[in-house]
């Protein structure tokens, strides 16, 4: 296991890892994104009733993809523009999830963003889940980061730092539901993709535990949406 560092934000739970992924596994880890793009190709996500683009591009892996559109946002089975299930988590990111979730039970969505040098991701709360006693897990491929994590209302203070490439972030626990968000990319940081940008790959568990993901469109339909 790497190097931890935990910051109390929002509460104890949000754990840093610095450098969680050498460049070597890095590059295995982008191998295996790329192969989730050939089956489950980018595409632009929208606000919901505005319609209004993302800035961010992204994609799914897992039972379950989130989508965001017009009709809101959402856990979905399949590829919004494909129509396909889409492809399984790659064995690498279930193995960090081990490693730094201390939950028993494995992700069933993998939200994939992909920022380009002018993208950013306002303040927001993951909670289009069923249940919030599992963590979030990121992690960070690519062009450096500004990230910004705040407490559990939307007007707390903040705080911002740094996530390289390879770096993992854990919301957990307390702060499982702070606001968190990118304010900006800085381009040219990395060279670990070619195209530039950068890759962030989020883990989730989505379901009430005892809720079947092996049936995503059922496990779908049980979600709580406030």
């Amino acid at each position: 296991m790497a190097a931890q560092t935990s910051l109390e934000i929002g509460g104890a739970g949000l754990r840093l890892y610095p450098g969680y992924l050498a460049r070597e596994r890095q590059a295995a880890m982008l191998a295996a994104v790329r192969a989730v793009f050939a089956a489950a190709p980018l595409f632009t996500p929208r606000m919901p009733k505005s319609g209004r683009p993302f800035t961010v591009r992204m994609s799914n892996c897992g039972p379950l993809g989130w989508l965001s559109d017009e009709s809101g946002y959402r856990y979905a089975p399949t590829h919004p523009e494909t129509g396909k299930p889409w492809p399984p988590v790659p064995d690498a990111l279930i193995a960090m999830w081990n490693d730094v979730a201390q939950y028993p039970r494995p992700p069933e969505a993998c939200l994939i963003n992909f920022y380009g040098p002018a993208a950013k991701m306002g303040l927001h709360q993951d909670r289009d889940e069923a249940d919030f006693a599992a963590p979030v897990v990121s992690l960070s491929l690519g062009d450096s980061c500004l990230f910004r994590v705040g407490g559990l209302k939307r007007g707390d203070a903040t705080r911002s730092f740094r996530l390289n490439s390879g770096d993992v972030v854990v919301l957990g626990g307390g702060a499982r539901l702070a606001f968190h968000g990118v304010d900006r990319i800085y381009p040219g940081t990395s060279t670990l993709l070619a195209e530039g940008g950068r890759i962030n790959l989020t883990l989730r568990r989505v379901t009430r535990p005892g809720v079947e993901t092996s049936s995503p469109r059922r496990a779908a339909a049980e979600i709580i949406h406030d």
